[in-house]
């Protein structure tokens, strides 16, 4: 298992390198960080995600809407949040 601090960075190095209104996909995370395993890593990397976005660092969205990446279903995008 990828620790939950490497995610983290995985995360957070997608977005630095993007236009602030940009966003990612925590598959491209996971693909990054699970090699040939990284179906198996995406929901660690939505846990994650979801704990970065309880702390304010990014925010998950659905289309235009802001959600919870832990409750949200189907497929989420993570964009810096107000504390970024």
């Amino acid at each position: 298992m990828v620790p939950a601090n490497q995610v983290r960075q995985g995360v957070v190095d997608k977005l630095a390198v993007r236009a602030p209104e940009s966003s990612i996909c925590p598959s491209e995370v996971a693909r990054e960080l699970g090699g040939d395993t990284w179906r198996e890593l995406t929901p660690f990397v939505r846990e994650t995600a979801a704990q970065m976005a309880r702390e304010g660092t990014i925010v998950a969205t659905q289309g235009d809407a802001v959600v919870d990446a832990e409750s949200a279903k189907g497929p989420i995008r993570l964009r810096r949040g107000p504390g970024w």
